[in-house]
């Protein structure tokens, strides 16, 4: 930014100094100071989802002067905050939960669709008003992260790295306005299946009285404000004797927990529609989410799912979901199955949702799935674990 200051009366006017512009985020700067000491790695029967964290971390700090410093990946420990942080004061935080890494058949590390996270991390910093920050240079340095935390990369089927990048306002004032400063970090997690014993039906209660997300609100970004405030009805659906929340809003179908939401519906035609509500604002994105849209859309034109006829049609949309919807529908035996969507379950059957006092109770199979779930389900596992080539969504970690 050029600066001039005024000149003294029969002086020569002073040079423009250019001051530098803050440094961009910048992959080839890495710096790797590795542990010395190494964790045990936990035996994958005691894994639990992002419970155990590995042996490093990935830090870059941003201030207003200097930019982004250089990335660096360390030892695993506490992070230095303020008190009067504005991450601590006004939420300020945005996160990702990526979509793992994986041990493909060649022994490669690999990631699932990671520019689709990177993106939406970096839409969710400006809704909270972070620096920016390159989205291709950050995926770098989470590629070289994970080859660094290769030995922490679970090789059965099922299992996974679980990679949760952040970026938080460190601004130190007690004032609301947007942080000049932050810090940005990538930690991981080996993790399990997330039914460990076998994957069974989740059952719902739909609550209205609370509301996850409004428009024009913050429902479709992953910042840090949308989660708190669902914890208490959440405890109030396990205490009612429910797995998880459905979430409506005026009537009409959001999310399930922190997942989204689809009903495959038996067609006249004998055709299936397989349905989800619109991204209106008040819906996450999901990178699962849109991987089941595409991959049902092109059954069986483009790609045969896993033991489904050829001849079956998946009419793949977006259009509001309704209660009262769902009501109509199962008492005419149109539902053929329910399922959630998201990172850590991949695709989970529904089984039951209570609403106004009364169960809606849906189809459940042997194994769990419905076939039109666990057939998205069994060709989104093998295109992340690189056992089937579609469109380059398995990134090899080179």
């Amino acid at each position: 930014m050029p600066v001039a200051l005024a000149p003294l009366q029969g002086t020569e006017p002073p040079a423009v100094v250019q001051l530098a512009e803050p440094a961009r985020l910048d992959a080839s700067k890495l710096v790797v100071k590795l542990a010395t000491e190494l964790k045990p790695i936990p035996c994958t029967s005691q894994l639990r989802f992002a419970h155990t964290m590995t042996d490093h971390l990935l830090v870059v700090s941003y201030d207003p002067i200097g930019g982004w410093s250089a990335p660096e990946i360390r030892p695993y420990g506490p992070l230095p905050f303020d008190p009067a942080s504005s991450c601590l004061q006004y939420a300020t935080t945005a996160f990702e939960g990526m979509k793992k890494a994986y041990i493909g058949p060649d022994g490669e590390a690999r990631l699932f669709r990671p520019e689709k996270n990177m993106a939406r991390l970096a839409r969710s910093a400006v809704r909270v008003a972070l620096p920016r920050f390159d989205i291709d240079e950050l995926l770098k340095l989470i590629r070289a992260f994970v080859k660094v935390e290769n030995r922490w990369i679970p090789t059965q089927r099922g299992h996974s790295l679980y990679i949760r990048p952040m970026i938080v306002g460190t601004r130190a004032s007690m004032g609301l306005s947007p942080s000049n400063s932050a810090l940005l970090w990538v930690m991981c997690a080996p993790s399990g299946p997330f039914f460990p014993g076998g994957m069974r039906p989740l059952s719902l209660l739909a609550v209205s009285e609370a509301t996850r997300a409004w428009p024009g609100g913050t429902g479709e970004h992953k910042v840090a404000g949308n989660y708190g405030p669902t914890l208490a009805p959440q405890e109030m659906a396990l205490s009612r004797g429910y797995d998880q929340t459905l979430w409506l809003f005026n009537g009409k179908i959001t999310e399930a927990g922190v997942m989204n939401f689809f009903v495959a519906l038996r067609r006249d035609d004998g055709d299936v529609d397989l349905l989800t509500p619109p991204l209106d604002g008040t819906i996450l994105p999901g990178v699962t989410r849109e991987s089941i849209l595409a991959l049902a859309a092109a059954h069986p034109a483009r790609i045969i799912l896993p033991d489904l006829p050829p001849s079956l049609h998946l009419h793949a949309s977006e259009r509001v979901l309704t209660m009262s919807e769902l009501q109509a529908w199962q008492a005419d035996g149109r539902i053929l199955e329910i399922f959630s969507v998201g990172t850590a379950v991949i695709v989970a059957p529904i089984g039951r949702i209570g609403y106004e006092g009364k169960d809606i109770e849906l189809p459940t199979f042997e194994s769990g799935l419905g076939p039109i779930g666990r057939a998205l389900y069994r060709r989104i596992t093998d295109i992340q674990d690189g056992r089937y080539e579609w469109e380059g969504w398995s990134v090899v970690c080179e």
